[in-house]
Order: structure tokens, then C-alpha cells, then sequence
């Protein structure tokens, strides 16, 4: 579509009718390129056939509930919970990355791992995740494969001898996640901070190579007790509502991804759920989430808000508060 100094220029070009809306949806005509386009284009169900259940799909997905049982629950088929979920997860990826493309300066950050698996548990997955000290806000988590063997000899260690020659050596892709996840925070700050992570080796080494000596970084050993004065409590707690809410990281479940992808994808999901969706404490206020806390949102956002519309044309995309689709997230 042509733009006209920075803005669209369209004519209406009538309407047309949906079985799940009671109302008409409006139709527009680009006058550059001729195209035509409507309204329901820019929304998060585009072509949906059962949109009127993609809110409670969200919430099911953030309250440990695998994809059969919410097909059973919704009445659809588990193909089209998983397609609905891939899309959901592929929305919520880009609804945090336009809704904090800058994040506020001199602040302190925490970074840790926890482990989960993919199929089966002699096939590990790393799954690291940082966070704003204060206000908890997740900044990234991603998942990667790790290739950690058992002691020589061991019924495990046979185990994963006999899948290695099935399916080849098992990448170990560990430091290059955290790497990644390095970056997601280098990209949304410019200055100065904190990072907070336990005695890992290989975090001095990264932190220095990707953030160049703005992070003051500070170690405190994963041996000490868990306390509320431990400086690793808030990313603790978060990892454990992470287990908590997706179901696809509790051990020992059918529910776990039998891909490394999926799982990332429920965690694009959990991020959305946590920043802007969950209030940050129970204790806090009604609607006050980690992002209004952090300045990046005015109001808490629902369900329905992060499935309303779509979030894969960046800063340009439909602010996911506004309701008539003018508001884009850089306005």
C-alpha cells in the first residue's frame, strides 16, 4: 500500500458480512495501489473461523491447561488448537517486542536458567529468562537444546548413547540462547545497569561481549539459601510461576513440547500474560501490571485486548488498547 506523507491514502469500498460478527465490516480501497483491504485484515483473527474463543484459549494456555483438554473445553479439534496456539504465540512474541522497544534507564536486571526437556527427558532444553528487579517485568526467555550426558555406564547414559546414533550428536545450543537473550536487553537499553545472575561461568564472558562494560554485574552463589533477602529471589519466584502457569515445564507430564519451538512459543504467550495481563503482586492495586509500573502501558490490558488485533508490522501495528484500530503503538 502507497503512502502519502507517512499516511495511508484510502477510500471506503463498501462492506461485507460475517457469520461471528453482528455487524458489518467495513472495506477500503488503497488509492496507490489499488488494493482493497478491510478492516478485519489488521485484526488478530484474520481469517479465524471460531474467533469468539482465542481470549479463553489465552487464558487456558497461562493456567497450565494442555491443548487436547482445551479442545475439549472449547468443543474444537486439537489441530485447531494448535494452529490457534502457533498464531497466538507468533502475536504475543511481537506484542512484547512493539510494546517495549525502549525500556527505562539506570535499572537492575536478573538473569538465570532452569532445565525442561523436549519428547523425552534425556533430550534437555535450557530455558533462560531476565527480568526487571522491581517491577518483575520479563525482558526475554527463549529455549534451546543443551546436550548434557549422564555418568559412563548409567541406564541414562545408555539411553542417550542409543538416541545419538538414532538421530545424530544433540546440538548444545545453551550459550548462544543466553547470548540471545543477552541481546534482547542490550537492544531495548543504552545506558548503564545492573545484572544480578548466580555463579555460571560463561555469564561474565557474555555479559561483557555483549553489553560492552554497561553492566555492573554482580554474582551471588545458587548455593545460598532462598530467602526473601537472596538477590536471585524475584527470578526465582518467577521461574516458579513459569512452571506454574505453563504446563508444557512441569516434569514427568504428557503436556511437555515435543518441540524445542512450541515451547518457546508458550513462553511468548507467559511473557504477555506476566507484563501485561497478571497484575505484578496480588497485593498491588487493581489493574497495576509490571509494564504500567515500568511506564510502558497506561492501563492493564485484557484478554481480549492481546487477541484483538495483529502485531507483525512492528511500530506500525494497532496499539492493542485501541479499540478503533487509529492508535498504533509508536503514536
Amino acid at each position: 500500500v502507497g503512502h502519502d506523507e507517512g499516511r495511508f491514502r484510502f477510500q471506503r469500498w463498501g462492506s461485507f458480512r460475517t457469520q461471528c460478527r453482528g455487524e458489518p465490516v467495513p472495506r477500503f480501497r488503497c488509492l496507490d495501489c489499488r488494493k482493497t483491504f478491510s478492516e478485519q485484515t489488521f485484526r488478530h483473527d484474520y481469517r479465524d473461523r471460531r474467533p469468539e474463543v482465542n481470549a479463553r484459549l489465552f487464558q487456558m494456555l497461562i493456567s497450565g491447561v494442555g491443548l487436547r483438554q482445551s479442545g475439549r473445553i472449547l468443543g474444537l479439534g486439537v489441530s485447531s488448537v494448535q494452529r490457534k496456539f502457533r498464531k497466538l504465540g507468533r502475536t504475543c512474541r511481537a506484542l512484547h517486542d512493539n510494546l517495549s522497544r525502549r525500556l527505562p534507564e539506570g535499572r537492575e536486571y536478573l538473569l538465570d536458567e532452569e532445565e525442561s526437556y523436549e519428547t523425552l527427558a534425556i533430550r534437555p532444553l535450557t530455558v533462560p529468562i531476565l527480568i526487571e528487579r522491581e517491577t518483575w517485568f520479563a525482558v526475554s526467555a527463549r529455549a534451546a537444546p543443551i546436550r548434557r550426558l549422564a555418568r559412563r555406564g548409567s541406564h541414562r547414559r545408555r539411553q542417550q548413547d542409543r538416541d545419538e546414533a538414532l538421530h545424530g550428536r544433540r546440538v548444545d545450543r545453551g550459550r548462544e540462547c543466553v547470548h540471545e537473550v543477552m541481546l534482547e536487553l542490550a537492544r531495548r537499553t543504552s545506558r548503564a545497569f545492573v545484572l544480578d545472575t548466580d555463579m555460571k561461568g560463561s555469564y561474565v564472558t557474555l555479559a561483557k561481549q555483549v553489553f560492552a562494560g554497561r553492566a555492573r554485574h554482580r554474582r551471588t552463589p545458587g548455593s545460598d539459601p532462598r530467602t526473601p533477602d537472596n538477590p536471585l529471589t524475584p527470578i526465582n519466584v518467577t521461574i516458579t510461576m513459569l512452571r506454574d502457569n505453563c504446563g508444557r515445564l512441569r516434569r514427568k507430564s504428557w503436556l511437555v513440547s515435543k518441540k524445542c519451538k512450541f515451547l518457546e512459543a508458550q513462553l511468548a504467550i507467559f511473557i504477555v500474560y506476566r507484563n501485561y495481563v497478571r497484575r505484578r503482586f496480588n497485593r498491588d492495586p487493581e489493574g497495576v501490571t509490571s509494564a504500567v509500573r515500568l511506564g510502558l502501558l497506561e492501563r492493564q490490558i485484557t484478554a481480549e485486548d492481546v487477541v484483538r488485533w495483529r502485531q507483525d508490522w512492528g511500530p506500525r501495528s494497532i496499539h492493542p488498547v485501541s479499540r478503533t484500530g487509529r492508535q498504533t503503538v509508536t503514536m
